[in-house]
């Protein structure tokens, strides 16, 4: 595979390698590998959901914006 970057991109990539110590090809690598396991993980998540809905095990509305309210406040 390969993939173009422009001019200004390539620069802002190397800008992120060398601050990193990591070849610019490494760091695209690792960053799309990661993507790829971000989505993997999303998609389980996401089943996992489904399955518990399934399963009849829901929180109401109140309760999620309770959790909500709380992980903002412990920010």
């Amino acid at each position: 595979m390969e993939i173009q970057f422009t001019p200004e991109q390539e620069a802002r990539l190397s800008q992120i390698a060398n601050y990193n110590g990591t070849p610019a090809e490494q760091l695209v690598k690792q960053a799309a590998l990661r993507l790829v396991e971000e989505d993997e993980q999303f998609h389980a998540d996401i089943d996992e959901a489904i399955q518990q809905a399934d399963r009849g095990q829901l929180i109401d509305h109140e309760e999620v914006k309770a959790r909500i309210a709380r992980a903002l406040q412990s920010r």
